[in-house]
């Protein structure tokens, strides 16, 4: 008597090579994202109805409280920083919409003492 042995099962195809793939296409996505730093303290800006795209520029943070923080410059050390700035470039500000505006009166007087902001300055409620 003769025993037939069952029919080999094929190999399964390999996942390795989609593994190696979604690496791929992962370490891409990662490279090529924008990665913004992060904003010194929570705002809440201003409603705008303005249409214009914002620009990549400096910018000015200020709290509902007061606080101003421009690069890494906290407090009344952001006056120096901005006063060193390119003549051509644009200072926007974001400032938390529920700060004064007398706050904002004071910020933009100094700014003018400290810089000639002209029509650099651009004022941008989000």
């Amino acid at each position: 008597m003769q025993i037939d042995m069952p029919p080999r099962k094929p190999k399964a195809e390999s996942i390795i090579p989609m593994i190696n793939v979604v690496f791929l296409l992962l370490i891409f996505f990662l490279l090529t994202a924008q990665i913004t730093p992060r904003e010194p303290f929570e705002i809440t800006p201003p409603e705008s109805k303005s249409e214009l795209a914002a620009q990549d520029r400096g910018v000015l943070y200020i709290s509902a409280e007061g606080e101003l923080a421009y690069d890494e410059a906290r407090g009344e050390d952001v006056w120096p920083l901005i006063a060193a700035r390119d003549d051509g470039e644009d200072l926007e500000i974001r400032a938390d919409s529920a700060m004064p505006a007398h706050h904002l009166a004071a910020v933009l007087r100094q700014l003018r003492q400290t810089s000639d902001i002209g029509a650099q300055l651009v004022v941008n409620g989000g």
